[in-house]
């Protein structure tokens, strides 16, 4: 039998390049698990997590066509802490546990990806074999939000500063990757983490320390 996949969790601020260093990871033949592409899924028309958004949030966070308006829902929680809180509590354990199944049902990849803002928080950054923590300035954080989000100045503001600081996913990352600069220096430090991390756990013992490099 195989050996099972690493589980990376990968995680971020908003806007700090996740995404793009799952992209790199994708390429080296990584199976992504994009949460908060689920989080999309949980909260469709239909399911109990929209239910239970309606029952907390009202109809004020619906688009025209029914669905929740993730922006309208954002404008809501990024300012107010307790509702950011009781939208958590809906969304995370349906993430979860569609995370969960996902896992069992991939077992050919070399690793598996967790890509997830709120990975330490939610608590799953504990089942990680490794937790990769993607950084970069608060004003490139900003400036990325209004140019791909489409969103002012001071929304992407509060939205960057409704987070926890970087600097406490630091302290918990294995591995943490710079994507303040150009493409190219971003690839180069995913390289060097899956050599440590990826290609010596496959290598096994006695070929490398996949903790230590």
């Amino acid at each position: 039998m195989g050996r099972r996949p690493v589980l990376i969790g990968l995680t971020g601020n908003i806007a700090c390049g996740k995404s793009t260093v799952a992209r790199m990871l994708a390429e080296k033949g990584a199976y992504i698990i994009d949460a908060d592409a689920i989080a999309h899924e949980v909260i469709r028309k239909g399911t109990p997590a929209y239910e239970s958004i309606l029952r907390r949030f009202g109809e004020e966070v619906l688009g025209p066509d029914g669905e929740i308006d993730r922006r309208r829902l954002g404008a809501i929680v990024f300012r107010d802490p307790i509702a950011l809180r009781d939208l958590e509590a809906i969304v995370h354990p349906a993430v979860l546990e569609e995370i969960q199944r996902r896992i069992q049902a991939c077992s050919e990849a070399p690793a598996i990806v967790i890509e997830a803002i709120k990975l330490i928080e939610s608590g799953f950054a504990r089942a990680c074999d490794t937790l990769w923590v993607v950084t970069c300035p608060e004003p490139e954080q900003i400036r990325r939000l209004m140019i791909e989000r489409g969103l002012t100045e001071e929304e992407a503001r509060v939205r960057v500063h409704a987070q926890p600081p970087q600097e406490e996913k630091i302290r918990r990352a294995d591995v943490v990757i710079d994507n303040s600069g150009d493409l190219e220096a971003t690839r180069r430090q995913v390289e060097h983490a899956w050599r440590q991390w990826v290609d010596a756990y496959i290598r096994g013992p006695g070929a490398g320390d996949a903790a230590g490099g």
